[in-house]
């Protein structure tokens, strides 16, 4: 609920700080005196327009704030969760407008926008009166106010869930369906992809073994051609092993002596040294000779895999995936239109489920409207409001908006008199009887409220005698469950209050300013004596008030 109200520099309120509790407030005064600046104040700290002109003459700027005390699980919450706002106690909302007609908004000191300032206060105050009603007069909101009524919420939330089922139902069909549709179209290339990566083979790190199987056969490739090298040198020039034998045979045609000996057994482990380089040498060239086409294979093979990543725009390593993938394809494409019918199976039989359940929730909505019907209309007769006839329409949405609240559109309508055909709310009736009317419904939809702050500018207007005195005894009804702020000129209801404000106007060096009162009880009766006598409070008048407010009591 509204708990507190800080003005500063508005029109004629230089400074007021005011204080609320729960049930009905009451706010009178003498036409003029500034009731409605109160109002206007309040709605700028709820989001309402600024203008230049509320800003006090001679004030850089005007500033009001509202402090409410949401109950818990309140919209307020969810709404401040979604733009990462935390929820505080109490929860402020802050409007600042410049001389020159900006202004900025605040949310628990955090700047935020004034849309999202506007968003929040329609959840926590609701205004009705003569000439702007919130809540109430928009279509949009009836549904939810009927469902309320009934106590429909469970059936509801149900039906929200077959609704989410079906429109997933639908959602796979349509996949499905979308999938076979542009698998169709690129069969062809799909089937010839596959057939071309199939007949490749590619094999999961196929890539990284044949680049490494390349490169020892190119390294191979070197140390063969480095063996044959030494080879060659050995053998070069009739070669060393054969200059080796011509030493030793011409050392030998010399008679033996002792020096030669050492000699030719040098000569004669070199020949056998050189013989056996040579062996090795043909043996590790017979073991490392290239083979030229095991690495043509390997390199036709690796650029073969590379030429297909290319052409498929990927990479080697993804070509497994890749061929799996569209095989994937092929058989969701042959095996489609059956999956496709299964589908479409699951999807009728969810739309069915749906429409049964929204069936018998539009069922019980038509029965809960006449229940609603039947409320208001006793209601109306004590508001003055006799000849006037309320009429709940249910119609039937088109399939393409049925939702999760439903596949009916609510109304609410009302013929002020007889024979004049029902038309929407708003349209229906003039400022005072509309105001009526909106207390009536509000009183009959009031354990459906979500908004705990109710607002009511002269709803009393044009009435006096008994139908005032209804008029005040259903606010005082609705304030049991909500709290209720309202203007008003009349005595009866202004003795219903729990709390009751004065609004008057005063003169001080040179400037008028609007003050505020709470009143005590002697005050209370000294200002409903007024409201009954005028300017001359007689003695009369005093003991009428006092019978009033002993009535309320």
């Amino acid at each position: 609920m509204l708990v507190a109200v800080s003005i500063r520099d508005v029109v004629l309120i230089d400074r007021l700080d005011l204080s609320l509790g729960p049930g009905l407030t009451v706010l009178t005064g003498e036409t003029g005196a500034g009731k409605s600046i109160l109002l206007d104040s309040l709605g700028l700290a709820l989001g309402a327009r600024a203008e230049a002109g509320l800003v006090r003459t001679g004030a850089p700027q005007a500033v009001v704030t509202a402090a409410f005390e949401p109950p818990a699980g309140h919209a307020a919450s969810a709404l401040l969760a979604e733009h990462g706002l935390p929820m505080e106690t109490p929860l402020t909302l802050r409007r600042l407008v410049q001389a020159d007609g900006r202004s900025r908004a605040f949310i628990n000191d955090e700047p935020v926008s004034v849309t999202l300032l506007r968003r929040l206060g329609e959840t926590l105050v609701e205004v009705q009166g003569q000439f702007a009603q919130v809540g109430l007069a928009d279509p949009a909101t009836h549904l939810g106010l009927l469902d309320a009524f009934g106590g429909l919420e469970p059936d509801r939330a149900r039906l929200a869930g077959a609704h989410g089922a079906w429109r997933a139902a639908e959602r796979a069909r349509a996949d499905a369906e979308a999938a076979i549709a542009a698998a169709r179209r690129e069969e062809d290339w799909l089937r010839h992809a596959v057939a071309e990566l199939t007949k490749l083979g590619p094999e999961p790190d196929e890539e990284t073994r044949l680049d490494g199987t390349r490169r020892r056969m190119q390294q191979n490739e070197k140390r063969a051609e480095a063996i044959a090298t030494a080879r060659d040198e050995l053998t070069r020039h009739r070669g060393v092993a054969f200059a080796l034998r011509n030493a030793v045979r011409a050392l030998e045609r010399l008679s033996p002596a002792d020096d030669l000996a050492s000699v030719l057994a040098a000569l004669s482990a070199a020949q056998d040294s050189v013989a056996d380089a040579e062996t090795m040498l043909d043996r590790l060239l017979a073991d490392v000779g290239p083979d030229p086409r095991a690495l043509e294979e390997a390199e036709e093979r690796l650029f073969a895999l590379r030429a297909a990543a290319r052409k498929h725009q990927t990479s080697v390593a993804e070509l497994p995936a890749l061929l799996a993938e569209l095989n994937d394809r092929l058989a969701a494409l042959d095996a489609g239109e059956e999956r496709v019918g299964g589908l479409a199976a699951a999807a009728k039989a969810a739309r069915e489920t749906y429409r049964a359940a929204a069936l018998a929730l539009s069922s019980a909505r038509r029965e809960a409207a006449q229940r609603l019907d039947r409320a208001v209309m006793k209601e109306l007769p004590p508001l003055r409001l006799e000849k006037a006839r309320f009429i709940t329409e249910i119609a039937a949405r088109d399939e393409a908006d049925w939702g999760t609240d439903g596949a009916d559109r609510v109304q609410f309508l009302v013929a002020m008199n007889p024979g004049q055909p029902p038309s929407p709310l708003a349209r229906s009736a003039s400022g005072g009887e509309l105001a009526r009317l909106m207390l009536a419904l509000k009183v009959v939809l009031a354990r459906g409220s979500t908004v705990p702050t109710l607002v009511f500018d002269e709803v009393d207007a044009g009435i006096g005698g008994a139908t005032a005195a209804a008029v005040g005894e259903r606010l005082a009804r609705l304030a049991r469950g909500l709290q209720v702020l309202v203007v008003t000129h009349s005595p009866q209801v202004a003795a219903k209050g729990a709390g009751h404000w004065r609004v008057s106007k005063a003169v001080a060096k040179g400037m008028t300013l609007t003050r505020v009162e709470t009143l005590d009880p002697a005050a209370r009766r000294e200002e409903i004596a007024r409201m009954l006598a005028g300017e001359r409070i007689t003695e009369a008048a005093r003991a009428a008030a006092a019978d009033l407010l002993a009535g309320t009591s």
